[in-house]
């Protein structure tokens, strides 16, 4: 017997069980991270464990942008897979559509990709069904990319745990399937301590796909310009109210009452809609009487007051988006110019509900 012999291995053997042994240890290890999709961690595009705003706010312009592609595309493939919610407090059905889902993927999952320590909070809530075909947004960090090369926007840095992101991914869902398009809008806002300081909102059924946006004091789109109240004849207008279509005669009472039987009342969907006619100043105050959610508001509250006005429940307190509790139940009032006069009149006091 020769006990001394050379074992010899087989060098494709060896090849295959190592293949096999790395495999198994890629699929633990996707498997092990949870979660409904499966979004790869990567470096966080921040310094010193802080989130640079400056690149945040081009990473909500785009992820707004992105999304309202997949809203258009959903559309135009004419398969909405529509289902509801249920009924809002007015009775109006609130439906959710193949395109809040897929547009929540994109924004949500590339905002988490490239900020991982970021909290985000959406309307909607996907399963790894939903964002299974997903692909990331492909970050572009040139500021030119997404603003004016004659914008300079500075680095500013920020402790993750002082910011809160609230995004719709389709504001106006219910007009979305009644191809009421103009009211369509997809939405990013950045808190920083609950205070709206970045709000972008996007309408990607404009004639071009036109995106609006705004960084407290810092910077905005040339679209949007800041309401001087001394000198802006916004101050004497008759008061020209926006209202949601949902509830329009009960505010146009009201502000019959408030203002007179000669106010204009306009009736319109989509908060972002209306939060960016209050601040072009197409109108004078966006009222709403009843139960709002705060990715409705939020990105339209950041561009509002970045311009110089102001957005309050009808109890004059300001929104906290810190908060996650995601409903304000206390009403709304934006306006430009005469907050605190609007406030008054509407006062209970002097108007019956």
């Amino acid at each position: 017997m020769n006990f001394g012999g050379t074992i010899r291995l087989n060098r494709i053997g060896v090849c295959i069980i190592i293949g096999v042994f790395v495999l198994f240890l890629l699929y633990m290890s996707s498997n092990s991270s949870g979660g409904d999709a499966k979004v790869p961690v990567v470096k966080d595009v921040s310094d010193n464990n802080s989130i640079n705003l400056r690149k945040l706010l081009i990473a909500a312009i785009q992820v707004a942008e992105k999304g309202g592609k997949e809203v258009v595309a959903v559309k135009k493939d004419n398969n909405l897979d529509e289902e509801t919610k249920g009924k809002t407090k007015e009775g109006v059905n609130d439906p959710v559509t193949k395109a809040d889902y897929k547009s929540h993927c994109v924004m949500y999952y590339s905002l988490k990709h490239w900020f991982p320590t970021l909290k985000v909070i959406s309307e909607e809530h996907s399963s790894e069904k939903d964002c299974s075909n997903l692909l990331f947004l492909d970050l572009d960090l040139n500021p030119n990319t997404v603003t004016s090369s004659s914008i300079s926007l500075p680095d500013e840095m920020i402790p993750p745990e002082d910011i809160t992101v609230w995004i719709d991914p389709l504001d106006a869902t219910k007009e979305y399937t009644e191809n009421l398009l103009e009211y369509v809008t997809t939405m990013v806002c950045v808190a920083v301590k609950g205070k709206p300081i970045i709000g972008v909102v996007h309408k990607p059924f404009a004639i071009e796909p036109k995106t609006s946006w705004a960084w407290f004091a810092v910077a905005h789109t040339p679209n949007l310009k800041p309401i001087n109240e001394a000198s802006n004849n916004i101050c004497t207008k008759t008061p020209k109210i926006i209202v949601s279509i949902s509830h329009a005669g009960q505010v146009k009472n009201i502000s019959e009452q408030a203002f007179g039987k000669n106010v204009e009342v306009i009736s319109a969907a989509g908060a972002g809609y209306k939060s960016l006619e209050v601040a072009t100043g197409n109108v004078t105050a966006y009222i709403h009487t009843t139960a709002i959610k705060k990715w409705d508001v939020c990105a339209g509250n950041a561009i509002v007051e970045s311009l110089g006005g102001k957005m309050t429940t009808l109890t004059n307190e300001l929104l906290n988006y810190s908060d996650t509790n995601v409903v304000n139940e206390k009403g709304l009032l934006a306006t430009m110019a005469k907050h605190e006069w609007y406030l008054n009149r509407l006062s209970p006091s002097k108007v019956k509900v």
